[in-house]
C-alpha cells in the first residue's frame, strides 16, 4: 500500500520502492567517516555523488552521536552545518534532512533549506523541537534512544513505550501524522543482541501505523557478529542487516554506501513485488 511522507511543500511516496537516505556527516569524530566531509566543497561533492548513485534523501549531521562523543552547543553545531547547507542551496539534490536533537539547530537548518528533522531523541531532549517542526511543516524522524544500556530489558517494549511518548509530543504540537517517520534506533543504548532483535521484531514498530526508517549502516553490532573492527569494512554485513530490515517492515534505509544499497534494494524490491 502506497502512503505519502509530507514535509514542507514536498511529497514522497512510501511503499512502491524502498527509499534510501544518504548519511553526510559534517563532523571530525563520527565513528566511521569523521573528518571526511568537513569542508563545504567536499560535502557538496559527496552530496552530488549520493544523488547520482540513487539517494532519495540526504541526512546532514554536525554532531557525532557515537557513544562517548563530545556534545556540541547549538552554536557550534550550526557553525558546522550551515556552510554546507548554503553550499547545497539551489542545487538539484534530493530533499535534505538535518540530524539534530537541538531546536535552535533545527530552525537554522530549516531556514537554510532542509525540509526534515532527524531527531535521535524523538522530540524528548529539547522541549522546543516539536514546535519548530510544526511551525515549518517539516518532516520528522522520531528515533528511540537510551542514556544507558540495560541488557535485561525487553528492548522492543522499551522502544514502543518511548515512541508512543514521542508521538504524543508530536501530536500535541500539531505535527500531522503524514509528516512522521519512526526509527527504532539500532545501536543507540542497545547491546549488539538487542540491536539484532530490534531488526527481527521491526514489524512491531511498523504496526504503530507510521513509515519506518532503519539505520544499521556500519554499526557496532555488525562488527560484533562478523568480528570486523573497522566500520568501513562492514558493508556486506550492513547490506544483510538492511535487507533483513526491509523484509520485516522498513520503508526507508539510512546508509553511508549509496550505490551498493540502491542496487541491492532495487533487486530486493523487484523480487518482492515483480509488478
Amino acid at each position: 500500500m502506497s502512503r505519502i511522507w509530507r514535509f514542507c511543500d514536498l511529497d514522497l511516496p512510501i511503499g512502491p520502492r524502498t527509499l534510501l537516505m544518504g548519511v553526510l556527516n559534517i563532523t571530525p569524530d563520527s565513528f566511521s567517516d569523521g573528518g571526511d566531509f568537513l569542508a563545504p566543497d567536499t560535502a557538496r561533492i559527496q552530496a552530488a555523488a549520493m544523488a547520482r548513485d540513487g539517494a532519495d534523501l540526504i541526512d546532514i549531521g554536525g554532531e557525532s552521536t557515537r557513544p562517548g562523543a563530545e556534545k556540541l552547543s547549538a552554536e557550534d553545531e550550526i557553525a558546522r552545518v550551515l556552510p554546507v547547507l548554503e553550499a547545497l542551496r539551489g542545487r538539484r539534490l534530493p530533499p535534505l534532512s538535518i540530524d539534530t536533537y537541538k531546536a535552535k539547530t533545527a530552525r537554522a537548518a530549516l531556514e537554510a533549506g532542509a525540509t526534515i528533522v532527524n531527531d535521535v531523541w524523538g522530540l524528548r531532549y529539547d522541549t522546543e523541537m516539536a514546535r519548530v517542526v510544526a511551525d515549518f511543516g517539516a518532516g520528522i524522524v522520531l528515533m528511540h534512544n537510551r542514556e544507558t544500556v540495560d541488557e535485561t530489558l525487553d528492548i522492543m517494549d522499551d522502544v514502543k513505550r518511548f515512541l508512543d511518548r514521542s508521538l504524543s509530543i508530536a501530536m500535541t504540537a500539531g505535527i500531522a501524522d503524514d509528516r512522521i517517520v519512526l526509527d527504532p534506533g539500532v545501536g543507540f543504548g542497545k547491546t549488539p543482541r538487542q540491536s539484532a532483535e530490534v531488526i527481527t521484531r521491526l514489524g512491531e514498530v511498523a504496526a504503530l501505523g507510521f513509515p519506518v526508517l532503519l539505520g544499521a549502516s556500519r554499526k557496532r553490532f555488525i562488527g560484533h557478529i562478523l568480528r570486523i573492527d573497522n566500520p568501513k569494512d562492514r558493508l556486506n554485513g550492513t547490506l544483510g542487516a538492511h535487507l533483513a530490515g526491509v523484509s520485516n517492515g522498513a520503508d526507508i534505509i539510512r546508509a553511508h554506501d549509496i550505490k551498493p544499497h540502491r542496487e541491492a534494494l532495487d533487486v530486493f524490491d523487484a523480487v518482492r513485488r515483480p509488478e
